[in-house]
């Protein structure tokens, strides 16, 4: 991967919380943008779209997403075939997998300059832990050590369309993405839309408190890229 044609200006690595000792005081030149929404949203398209924008405008960007890590990335997979996961078990295995990528990856990427864009952050890690009866201080504690994004984008799609999509992708529904483990009906369809709407809430309650931007994503593909490029481009050209 080459260097970055496109210089943007430096800016001190900040956290959520407690942080990660050696790291602070530190700058970064690369830019974090976060692309959040459930499965069926159509995050994984738009993540691949936007790379492709910005490495032909000359950026060098990096992807990063959830249960990518090397060290426990395919831990999280296993333990999950072998339910259920208790909700501070399930919490606890996804927050080493982002430590480690944030440590190993996310972080010397910003630093050499890179967009760093990822598919989820911790924010679904949040609401999934909260909807399962966990504190939202406990979770926000947790991932104290994380860095703040520059642009977090939730993308919002009515829990009816996101089962049709999800459903004709698939062909099926997750045991945990449709709150099977939480009992919510005995009906899979109402199961699943109950629990995205629990998602959908706990999202609306952080659009504030993390700086959420929520994007209309019942909106065919090429309308909802636009109007997520158009952003991107303005903050970067502000940044540069």
């Amino acid at each position: 991967m080459s260097h970055p044609k496109t210089a943007l200006a430096a800016r001190p690595i900040e956290f959520y919380g407690y942080g990660i000792s050696y790291l602070k005081g530190r700058e970064i030149k690369g830019r974090l943008i976060v692309v959040e929404g459930p499965d069926g949203s159509g995050r994984s398209t738009q993540v691949d779209l936007i790379t492709a924008k910005l490495e032909s405008d000359g950026h060098a960007v990096v992807n990063t997403g959830l249960k990518r890590s090397e060290f426990i990335g395919k831990g999280i997979l296993e333990a999950k075939q072998k339910l259920p996961l208790g909700k501070k078990t399930l919490a606890l295995f996804y927050a080493a997998d982002f430590a480690d990528q944030l440590e190993h990856k996310i972080i010397p990427a910003l630093e050499a300059g890179y967009i760093v864009l990822a598919d989820r952050y911790i924010f679904t890690l949040i609401a999934r832990s909260t909807v399962r009866g966990l504190p939202r201080k406990w979770s926000h504690d947790l991932f104290g050590f994380t860095i703040k994004p520059d642009l977090v984008f939730y993308l919002d799609v009515e829990p009816d369309e996101l089962f049709h999509r999800v459903f004709q992708k698939y062909s099926g529904l997750d045991y945990y993405e449709s709150g099977a483990d939480l009992g919510l009906s005995d009906d899979l369809y109402n199961s699943f839309v109950k629990y995205q709407r629990m998602m959908v809430k706990e999202f609306r309650l952080m659009e504030e408190k993390y700086g959420l931007m929520p994007i209309d994503a019942n909106r065919p593909i090429a309308q909802v890229n636009a109007d997520l490029q158009r952003r991107i481009d303005r903050y970067l050209h502000e940044k540069a």
